[in-house]
């Protein structure tokens, strides 16, 4: 059976993916791996794309997986890029779905803003108890710090510099709605790489409990019985 990684973004676990998993499951072996430091597993490492991505070829290889087809929301998507960077031969493609690609200070400062443990717990307790739950009762303001600490880093050192490399399919998706990733941004990414598609799933916006699934699973799926036949 072919294989796909669900790749969860940042602040997020591999639970946020069950949805997608249960469709897809139906015709592939499908993996959710939750990055260190998320989903209650504890580590003293900082929070670094790099890091996340050496974690993804370790999961790969101690799988044994056969060229699966990573399916990456928002830095899930960046990590599964970063990875690719030099492991290309290694998978069979790619699809990010409201992946931030464009990284700088100023940048990074406007969505650190958000990540605020104690605003969110006075402001959006709902989403503070939720994160709660997610990541530990003791951990999820840790998660939140260390993910701002990724965010200032990438501002300063986007580690994405080897985009014509990836010549394997990706597909580039985004919501029409998405208020963190633009269009054009996405766009922009989707002109970067040599061997890409691009789509645009209506009525979503950025938080993945929101994305419109029916549209999107079917889009990637055909993209997975394309990309599955040229092999």
């Amino acid at each position: 059976m072919k294989h796909i990684i669900i790749l969860h973004g940042a602040i997020g676990a591999a639970d946020q993916m069950q949805a997608i998993k249960n469709i897809f499951s139906k015709e592939y072996q499908i993996h959710t791996p939750s990055f260190y430091g998320h989903g209650g597993t504890a580590t003293q490492e900082p929070f670094r794309v790099e890091g996340f991505s050496k974690q993804l070829e370790s999961y790969i290889e101690d799988n044994q997986l056969h060229k699966p087809l990573i399916v990456g929301y928002s830095m899930g998507g960046f990590v599964a890029l970063h990875y690719a960077q030099k492991h290309t031969n290694k998978i069979s493609g790619i699809v990010t779905l409201a992946t931030k690609f464009e990284w700088s200070p100023e940048i990074a400062s406007k969505e650190t803003k958000m990540l605020d443990p104690k605003v969110i717990q006075e402001k959006v307790p709902a989403f503070a108890s939720a994160l709660a739950k997610r990541h530990g009762e003791d951990s999820w303001a840790h998660v939140l710090n260390k993910t701002a600490d990724m965010m200032r880093h990438l501002g300063n050192n986007n580690p994405l510099t080897s985009l014509e490399n990836i010549c394997i399919p990706v597909l580039c998706c985004i919501g029409d709605r998405d208020n963190m990733v633009s269009v054009e941004e996405t766009h922009n990414l989707y002109k970067t790489l040599p061997n890409a598609s691009f789509c645009v799933i209506p009525n979503t916006p950025h938080p993945i409990e929101k994305l419109n699934l029916d549209v999107f699973t079917a889009v990637v799926l055909q993209f997975a019985l394309n990309t599955h036949s040229q092999r």
